[in-house]
Order: C-alpha cells, then structure tokens, then sequence
C-alpha cells in the first residue's frame, strides 16, 4: 500500500485531551458518514489493489488499520476511542465485506436482515421483526452493497433485470429489487442460514415436533417415500429439508436442484446444481425443469428439488413414478389440500391438455406424505400435520392425518400454546417399516398420548 498524500480536508473538532476519551460523540450523524465515505474513498485510492487480490483478510485487516490511522493523523481528523475503533471498523466492512450489513451477518442470533432502502435495516430475532439504528449513507451505497453481492456469483441487477436471487459464500439466500419496480428505492432481503446445522434433537428441543413425529419421520426418509413439504414463507422448510435429507444413506448418489443454492447437505457425495437466469442478450436461461431433466441422466439415487414453483413439477411427478423413489421436494402452501391443487396449477403450466382426473391420478401414485409446517403468531415454527396420500375415491385424491398440532390459545406472554396428538390413524406405509425392519415404538400412533407445549 502507498503512503497516504499529505491533506487538511478532514473533520476538526476543538476539545480537550479528556474529552477525547470519554464516550461523548465528537461528530454528528451526517458528519459520521461523510468522514467515512471520505477516508472509504482515499483508503480505495491508496491500495494496491493487486497486491490486496493476493493478501489473506487476515493479514490485510491490519494493513487497513495501520493505513486507516495514517490517514486519520493527516487529515487531522479527532475522534473519541470509541469513534476511532467504530470508524476503522466500518472502513474494513466497506473494503473487506457488506458494508453496514457485516456486522449482522457476523450475529448468530439473527435468521433476516431485510434492507428497506438505505433509511432502513430490519432484522428477525427469534420470530420478532426489530429496527436497527443502523444505515446506508444513502441509496446509491446500497446499490454498491447489493452489486458487489450479485457479480460475485456472475448475476446482475439494473434497470433491464431489476431482480435478482443470489447467494453469499456462507449459502444465506438474497434477494434484491431496484427501481423502477422499487418505487422507493433499492430493496435488499437476506435469509441467513445457521453456521451450526441443526438436527432432529434440536426441532424436538424447540418444540417444532415430538419425538415420535421425529422417529416417523427418519423411518419415511428411510424408506425411500416421496415427501412434499409444505408452508408458507418463512416457516422453516427448507430447514426441515436439511434435517431429512440428513437421514439418506451415505451409499446413496443424492442431486439437489435450486434457484439459489442453500441446501447444507452432510452426505460426501451429493451433486449440486444451480440455475442460470438469462444473459443480458435474454439467452442461455437454465431452468430448473432443465436441470431436472439433465438430473435422471446422471444415475441419481435421490432428487431433491428445492422448491416447485411452476412446470418442473411434471418433471417432478414422471421422476418418482418411474423409479426414483425417496425424492424430497418444498411448496408454499397453507395446508396439505392446497399443496395438492398448487401442484395441479403447477402441471396445467406445463402446457400439456391433460384432464383433471388423469393429473390427480399422476399426483397420488407419486407423492406419499404430506409435512405441513407453519410459523404460529409468536414466531415459533411447528410441524402442524402428517398427512399420507392414500389414493383416489372417484375424482378427489384421499389423504388421512397420521399426527397434528392444535393451537388452543396464547399465554401472558404472547406464547402460542397448543398441543400435538396423534389422529389414531396406522399409516398404510407403516407395512413398508416392517419389511425393511424400521422400528417404531408400539405406542407412537395413540391418540391418547397428547403433548401439551
């Protein structure tokens, strides 16, 4: 790095010795940002950037500090220690990371950052939306924020493709929107994905389920069924996604199929496959139906497809009825009926003339258990039905419930309370446990045993 150039630009502050080391802001707001901008703008102008390209984070964070400073002692510029340490700080996350959203990405406590303009940074801790008072110095810093996210995974975002999905390193999913959709300004969401990847024991922990909800349905994964997990946004499912997928044999060739790849698989050999949004010439789109196809070419032992959203789902449904049993897949829906007509919509895009009948039809023999989560009033994610896919009976596809969550109120607190049950029901695929030898425990399907949480 060279030296910085001698400059009286800076902010002056006249006070005493002390007050430089009380607490007492020295600066304004305004001020702040501007300073930061400024020494930002001559810390970018004095690196060498090829030599930075060649340097760990870990030893260019103190070269940084050590320039930062010099610069600050030139320019003359007083701040209170805790000033200084804030301001070198936020330099680092300027030049090494997301600006004002690193520190929150570095919080584990917190599962959403969503960015409502430069004004405003929100974050979800557990359940609970909050308002931070930090923020962007103004939308167009945003903007950098948001490009240096997206050409980093070779995506793009301006007025002729204002949206995008895109991924950090970490595999947290971010979406971002500018104007002229944005009416208001650049839009940035983030769903943070957990460093600690949690298990079966955690769910059972947090009350998401019981232990037997969580045994019935290691033994469904085991034995090879085709699950559909279904909720809204933001109920957990492609966590729950993970932790079933934790169940497959490690024998097994697993292929996962996303829009933006977060699956956080823990099997050595998984094949994952990403798609391609369009180029700036409107070519060399590659959609999930097209990696689904690709995937039945490449020996696949089981396919998970991260999220159905439109025609792949026919491709979906041709896959488990030929063969490859054992597929997990997610859909946004609010109850096990609504997945199944979602799905039915989903095969009418596929552009095919098929009747109705023969779709339903198509749709019972390929899935065989329904898994609807939601997020309760409190926040709290939970497993709210079983359900398996029975059959037919004339034109409806049959489902029966195998266990259940009921909300019977909230306590003082705001806490949705409620309770988990099983229905009574012994599930037919309960014959499949038995010749592959998965036990159950021989209680696990009583009604009578009820889970108060």
């Amino acid at each position: 790095m060279n030296p910085p150039a001698n400059g009286n630009d800076g902010v002056r502050a006249r006070v005493s010795a002390e007050a430089g080391l009380s607490a007492t802001s020295l600066v304004g707001v305004t001020e702040y940002h501007e300073l930061k901008a400024r020494i930002h703008q001559r810390v970018l102008e004095l690196m060498d950037l090829s030599v930075v390209a060649s340097l760990d984070w870990r030893q260019l964070k103190p070269e940084l500090t050590r320039l930062i400073e010099q610069i600050l002692r030139q320019d003359q510029v007083l701040l209170n220690i805790r000033e200084r340490d804030r301001l070198i700080e936020e330099v680092q996350n300027e030049v090494l990371g997301l600006g004002p959203l690193e520190p929150l990405l570095q919080d584990p406590s917190i599962s959403d950052i969503l960015v409502n303009t430069g004004k405003q940074i929100y974050v979800e801790r557990s359940g609970k939306l909050e308002l931070l008072e930090a923020r962007f110095r103004d939308d167009e810093h945003l903007r950098k924020i948001i490009d240096k996210i997206v050409t980093a995974v070779g995506r793009r975002v301006d007025e002729s493709s204002p949206m995008v999905d895109a991924r950090l390193p970490d595999g947290s999913r971010v979406n971002a929107i500018i104007p002229p959709l944005s009416i208001d300004g650049p839009i940035l969401s983030i769903r943070r994905f957990s460093r600690d990847l949690l298990q079966l024991k955690d769910l059972e922990d947090k009350r998401s389920l019981t232990r037997e909800m969580g045994g019935l349905l290691r033994g469904i994964v085991l034995s090879r069924l085709n699950i559909l997990i279904s909720g809204g946004t933001g109920t957990g499912k492609t966590t729950l996604l993970n932790i079933l997928s934790g169940f497959i044999p490690s024998a097994e060739r697993i292929i996962t199929i996303e829009d933006s790849a977060e699956l956080q698989l823990r099997q050595n050999h998984v094949v994952r496959l990403e798609t391609r949004p369009p180029n700036i010439e409107g070519k060399g789109e590659v959609t999930q139906r097209d990696l689904l196809k690709n995937s039945l070419r490449m020996r696949p032992d089981r396919i998970i497809l991260g999220e159905v959203r439109g025609a792949e789902v026919l491709d979906m449904l041709q896959a488990m009825n030929t063969g490859h049993d054992g597929s997990l897949t997610t859909i946004h829906a609010s109850s096990p009926r609504d997945a199944l007509t979602r799905v039915e919509t989903m095969v009418a895009m596929a552009g095919l003339s098929l009747q109705t009948k023969a779709v339903r039809h198509y749709t019972s023999s390929a899935l065989d258990v329904i898994i609807q989560i939601a997020r309760l009033s409190d926040g709290t994610r939970k497993i709210i039905s079983v359900q398996e896919i029975t059959g037919m009976e004339q034109d409806v596809i049959t489902l029966q419930e195998i266990f259940c969550f009921e909300q019977t109120g909230v306590d003082r607190e705001g806490r949705a309370r409620g309770r988990f049950k099983a229905t009574g029901v012994r599930p037919r695929f309960v014959e499949r446990f038995d010749t592959l030898g998965i036990q159950l425990d021989a209680d696990v399907f009583d009604p009578f045993k009820v889970y108060e949480c």
